[in-house]
């Protein structure tokens, strides 16, 4: 098993491509933190896998995880962000306010944050691997959604910025662009909405959140240790078009 002995945390990790991710990281040996908001674990196969709550938004949930970390293990070896929300499909014209900030607030500062509290624990320490779950939405346009999009495309932006800062420390940081996945977030969507990109799908399907996992995987470990500041499209195809 490739990550035998590393301590992992992944957000999102209640349901859908993070806890996919929880469980592709922890069948591959890692010890996992699957974090999300919900007050309950959902359940996973394995015990190498420990819920906690947190609020990706929260600067004190972030602190009291550092402060847990410091003491057992001492350590972060692997950072997943794979929390997103897309409450509203509204565009420039409609969006509230409100709205906005709510998407921004755990899209884009939850991954300020999460990278904040690892990059700060393992800053000249390393080696450290943070895989950012962007979106193909914050590389290409779409209609509507307008915060989804924006929040989605800063994270690629600090991905990048994020690896070439710490490049020479130790530490890689690199996003990975799932395209239509088969997720809660997805399957509440309009269908015509789903449909639409699926027919931009030169694949011609839906993916799956493991197939965004075993990217998560291949970026986390040592088979990618040359590789930072990448953002790799897990889409079928869309974003090659």
């Amino acid at each position: 098993m490739k990550l035998t002995g590393r301590l992992a945390v992944v957000t999102g990790g209640y349901r859908g491509i993070g806890r996919a991710c929880a469980e592709a990281l922890a069948g591959e040996g890692a010890r996992v933190i699957a974090a999300d908001i919900f007050p309950d674990s959902p359940g996973y196969a394995s015990d190498a896998i420990a819920y906690r709550k947190l609020d990706v938004g929260s600067e004190g949930d972030w602190q009291a995880l550092s402060d847990t970390l410091a003491a057992d293990p001492g350590r972060i070896d692997i950072l997943v962000c794979a929390a997103g929300i897309a409450p509203t499909k509204a565009s420039a014209h409609d969006v509230a306010l409100a709205d906005w900030d709510d998407i921004l607030r755990v899209n884009q500062t939850g991954v300020l944050l999460g990278m904040r509290m690892a990059t700060a624990m393992m800053l000249g320490r390393g080696p450290l691997s943070i895989v950012n779950i962007s979106s193909i939405w914050g590389q290409v346009g779409g209609s509507g959604q307008i915060a989804y999009h924006a929040s989605k495309g800063a994270v690629i932006n600090m991905t990048r910025n994020a690896a070439v800062t710490y490049a020479s420390r130790g530490i890689r940081v690199n996003a990975i662009l799932p395209g239509l996945i088969d997720t809660d977030m997805v399957r509440v969507q309009k269908p015509e909405m789903n449909a639409a990109t699926l027919a931009l799908t030169p694949m011609g399907r839906i993916g799956l959140p493991r197939e965004i996992a075993a990217g998560v995987v291949f970026l986390a470990g040592d088979d990618a240790s040359f590789i930072t500041g990448a953002i790799l499209p897990i889409d079928g195809g869309y974003t090659a078009q």
